[in-house]
């Protein structure tokens, strides 16, 4: 009987699906584990390898807890709102509902012919009205939320009112805008509905401001710092500039420093939960203000080192700062603007990294410091940003680095404050073992006791105070975009009113475009039917719009981390109507166990998670803190990616290039004329040829232009390419996606075929060096490749792709079937096992368990393979040991495990099998095979018990017929024996 994967997998998928084999159950007296990835956007290319490596690590650390004993969660869904689906929309007219339909569908095909052991019953997509409801949910929440920072958590803003109807604001001491006024209770209650409206978003958890944004004209859409690269979008490569907007902003800066905190209490690499320190920016320092000459405007600043406030010797305003307007004087008008219309085409993170550019413009205007009174140039520069801290720098050049390459940059004094320090070349920036001058009441004090005494003179002053700052930003939460959740929102005279959650969702409308307005407002803005009726509680038409009963919504969508920082309690009781999910629910599963994803959304989505699970556990919606437990990076999986030789000709293009066809040349061509150093045209005849040809074309063409530096690599698709890097030249010519590209090209060869050459790269459509899952499960299975993922290397380490080497895991599974069947059927049979037999099972249970314990899954897959091999030699037919080793093995192949465990005559599943318990005594050794030498040199071998003691090892040794042969009557000098090693006679 031969091992037939394909039939073997397809049966099987279709029984787990039937008997909804892992569905898990929220009522289950066993011990709950929860097993999650971070669920997939639905894209139209599909997966590739690289895809499933993290879910096949999640999916046998899930079967393996099911069969330890546990009840276990293990969900999938999609992440199903976002850009890419709007792109296409904007581009073919197709709604992105149907376009996300179909992918979906793609992947859940894939995903199952994998066999993941997902709980499929508990399905989540983020784009799903009965899901998004509850994305609306939390975000009324949020309005309807205040932080108080005397009890350290969010409160409902009932709360709040209470105590400004009681007692005014004067002694509430919340998380909130910086220019709240003060008022008492009777003032609260005199204002007007509209102004306390007002007063109560400035301390709403979620609220309304104008913010600077990146903002992508291409794309009609604010984009987070984490969708652009190097200033451009991350999708599609449009330019980004910073913009003022109104937007929904949400205080996650409330959380900072629980957030800090809780790293603490949680199961994170080191390095995710250093980028989360490094995004938070905790920062121990002093608030200082700095009056403006001339201008009754204040400059605040927050700084780490207030002992170096004599150093000050001029100040720093972001470009977008918004007090440069009114403090620029007329002079310096013209270059300040156009110095701000230059900056906003630079991206905040950009502006970050570039560390090297050194640019500014000066105001005109001057500060007063606050004890020198000295008047200080305020220039503006990019290096610092409106986002972060107050937007303003006091510039000590001779501690900081960047404040000294300005400085010097521009011929700003650098006054020197440091004792004995050489400043000359650069800026001192170490705090301890150096003493402060040239600083007044500073002189000769160390680091620690300057500051605190510079604070406290800067509070006698009523100009600073000792302060704690965070890098973190207030997250802004709206997205110029159709696909996404609407906000259920409607304004009343500009007010933003909650619509009631029992008329929850508020559903996407139909637009004809999915593009901006032509007034630019979003995509929304096109719908004709968009407005809320207070009187039916339902949307209508926007040209009913009054100022009694019908009133606009909002236009914005929200961005694509809102669904994705709940959607792990949603899988805990999907389906449930009443609630984003019940109490019991929620108390049983508590949070997720194991976290499997990428390491990329460190400060995106595993940041706006915990915010959102602490401030659903400070109004007691959740009973957890922190929503991952143990969170694990996976690695990636890279592509090996096939590149083509285009020659250059030794010139530019021009008119004549055009009318050329293109050349490519073997790899191993170039190779061979780079060793000999000689001209591309001297490698054979046929390029001989060519170069004659290309001559006649365009006269000043001269050897020394026909370098192999001219030459472009261009990538081509792996599929065309085989073992041996030759490329299929006529399947390429005949591609229907870039065949035209070269149907007229000239392919020039080595020995009759072209060579590629080779990269590793990130696996990606782009680089056309995907390997797509369907090929391979048809023809090696997807037991092989889920057992060769693994095999590839450890889990957090990114490994190439190399299709030849699956060959080797898919052997070993036929070894494998072959171990248990034979040419006429099953060969397992009752047989007691041998002691050799148990050893093997036995360190085999041993190994694997650590190793899945420790997530070491490719050392595991080494383990089986030098099992069966043994097991195969030891020619083992025993069912008390090949029925364990299946149960061992199904969580890594679980198709073959799955027939062979029906085959040995069980009649359910093996996930529900329970995991060997490992037995230490079989592997002790009872004997030892003692090597016997004789004078040094190692004669014979002797199997004996390993409790005999010396005396009887020698007796035993001594009357054996082969020493006897060997002493020939000699009587030994003497006999050396090491108990467990060695027999020694020396004679």
């Amino acid at each position: 009987m031969n091992y037939l994967f394909n039939e073997i997998e397809a049966k099987w998928q279709k029984y787990w699906a039937e008997n909804q084999t892992f569905k898990a159950d929220s009522n289950s007296d066993k011990p709950k584990y929860y097993v999650l990835d971070m669920f997939p956007y639905p894209s139209g290319a599909g997966l590739h390898v690289g895809h499933p490596l993290g879910y096949i690590a999640s999916d046998i650390y899930a079967r393996y807890k099911r069969h330890k004993g546990f009840n276990v969660l293990h969900p999938q869904g999609y992440d199903s709102f976002g850009l890419p689906a709007e792109q296409y929309a904007i581009q073919t007219g197709q709604h992105p509902a149907i376009t996300t339909e179909t992918n979906i569908k793609t992947y859940r095909r894939q995903l199952d012919q994998i066999g993941f052991s997902f709980d499929w019953s508990r399905e989540v997509r983020t784009s799903d009205p009965n899901y998004y409801k509850w994305t609306q949910w939390i975000f009324i929440q949020l309005f309807e939320s205040w932080y108080n920072n005397d009890t350290n958590k969010a409160e409902e803003i009932s709360s709040l009112i209470n105590i400004f109807s009681s007692e005014g604001n004067t002694n509430v001491d919340a998380v909130c805008d910086d220019d709240v006024e003060m008022f008492s209770a009777a003032e609260w209650q005199a204002f007007s509905s509209e102004k306390q409206q007002e007063i109560l978003l400035q301390y709403r958890l979620t609220y309304l401001a104008e913010t600077e944004v990146n903002w992508c004209p291409a794309l009609g859409t604010v984009l987070a710092n984490d969708e652009i690269v190097n200033g451009v979008s991350e999708r599609g490569g449009h330019p980004v500039v910073r913009k003022k907007m109104t937007q929904w902003s949400m205080r996650i800066s409330a959380y900072a420093e629980r957030l800090l905190q809780g790293l603490d209490t949680i199961d994170w690499t080191d390095s995710l939960k250093e980028s989360q320190k490094n995004w938070i920016g905790k920062s121990v320092g002093a608030s200082v203000t700095f009056h403006v000459n001339n201008h009754e405007e204040l400059i605040e600043v927050f700084t780490t080192r207030p002992d170096t406030i004599f150093g000050v010797s001029f100040m720093t305003l972001a470009p977008e700062h918004e007090l440069v307007s009114k403090i620029t004087t007329a002079e310096q008008k013209e270059a300040v603007e156009a110095y701000i219309k230059a900056t906003a085409k630079r991206s905040e993170r950009e502006r970050m990294a570039d560390v090297k550019t050194i640019s500014g413009v000066f105001t005109g205007a001057y500060a007063e410091h606050p004890f020198s009174k000295e008047p200080i140039p305020i220039w503006i520069g990019d290096y610092v940003l409106a986002g972060y801290g107050t937007g303003a720098v006091m510039a000590v050049p001779c501690g900081d680095q960047r404040d000294y390459d300005f400085a010097k940059h521009f011929q700003i004094p650098i006054p020197n404050i440091f004792e004995g320090v050489d400043i000359s070349e650069e800026a001192y920036a170490a705090k301890e073992n150096v003493k402060i001058t040239n600083s007044d009441f500073l002189n000769g004090m160390n680091y620690k006791k300057a500051s605190k005494r510079a604070i406290y003179e800067l509070e006698q002053l009523g100009q600073g105070e000792g302060k704690t700052n965070y890098r973190l930003r207030d997250a802004v939460f709206s997205r110029q975009r159709y696909w996404g959740e609407p906000f259920p929102v409607y304004y009343v005279n500009g007010m933003p009113q909650m619509i009631e959650a029992k008329h929850l969702p508020i559903t996407l409308p139909e637009v004809e475009k999915y593009l901006p307005t032509e007034e630019g407002e979003p995509p929304l803005g096109r719908a004709d039917v968009w407005a809320w009726c207070t009187e039916t509680n339902s949307v209508v038409a926007n040209d009913k719009i009054n100022e009694t009963t019908i009133f606009p919504l909002e236009l914005n969508t929200m961005p694509g981390w809102a669904g994705s920082s709940w959607y792990f309690f949603r899988y805990m009781d999907a389906n449930n109507e009443l609630n984003f999910a019940s109490e019991e629910a929620l108390n049983y599963w508590e949070n997720v166990d194991l976290y499997i994803g990428g390491s990329e959304h460190a400060t995106g989505h595993l940041l706006y998670s915990r915010f959102w699970v602490k401030f659903m556990k400070d109004r007691g919606f959740v009973g957890v803190e922190e929503p991952f437990k143990k969170l694990i990076n996976q690695g990636m999986i890279l592509g090996t990616s096939a590149f083509i030789y285009r020659w250059e000709y030794g010139f530019g293009p021009d008119a004549i290039n055009e009318k050329r066809k293109p050349i490519y040349i073997s790899k191993e061509l170039i190779e061979e004329g780079i060793e000999r150093g000689v001209a591309v045209s001297e490698i054979n005849e046929e390029l001989k040829n060519i170069h004659s040809e290309l001559i006649s074309y365009h006269k000043s063409i001269v050897e020394s232009n026909i370098e192999w530096s001219n030459f472009t690599p261009i990538h081509v698709k792996v599929q065309y390419v085989n073992a041996s890097d030759e490329l299929d030249i006529e399947g390429l010519k005949n591609d229907s996606e870039f065949g035209e590209d070269y149907k007229d090209a000239t392919f020039v060869l080595e020995d009759g075929v072209y060579k590629v050459g080779r990269e590793v790269e990130k696996m990606s459509k782009s680089k056309y060096n995907v390997v797509n899952p369907d090929a391979i499960c048809e023809q090696y299975g997807a037991d092989s490749l889920r057992m060769y993922e693994m095999f590839l290397g450890p889990l957090e380490q990114a490994k190439p792709w190399n299709t030849a080497g699956i060959t080797g895991v898919h052997g070993f599974l036929k070894k494998l079937w072959k171990l248990y069947v034979g040419e006429d059927g099953l060969k397992v049979n009752d047989a007691a096992p041998t002691k050799d037999n148990l050893k093997t099972l036995h360190k085999t249970i041993k190994k694997v368990e650590e190793d899945i314990e420790s997530f070491s899954f490719n050392t595991s897959v080494s383990t089986f393979m030098i099992a069966v091999n043994e097991l195969a030699s030891q020619k083992c037919t025993s069912k008390e040991v090949l029925e364990p080793l299946l149960v061992l093995i199904s969580p890594y192949a679980p198709h073959i495990a799955e027939e062979l465990y029906s085959q040995l005559g069980n009649t359910t599943s093996i996930a529900t099998a329970a995991f060997p318990k490992f037995d230490a005594s079989h592997l002790v050794e009872s004997s030892k095979n003692y090597p016997i030498s004789f004078n040094g040199k190692m004669r014979f071998t002797l199997e004996l018990p390993m409790d005999m003691s010396k005396e009887e090892i020698e007796k035993t040794v001594m009357s054996h017929e082969k020493t006897i042969a060997q002493l020939q009557g000699r009587e030994p000098k003497k006999v050396i024996i090491v108990p467990g090693k060695i027999v020694n006679i020396v004679g």
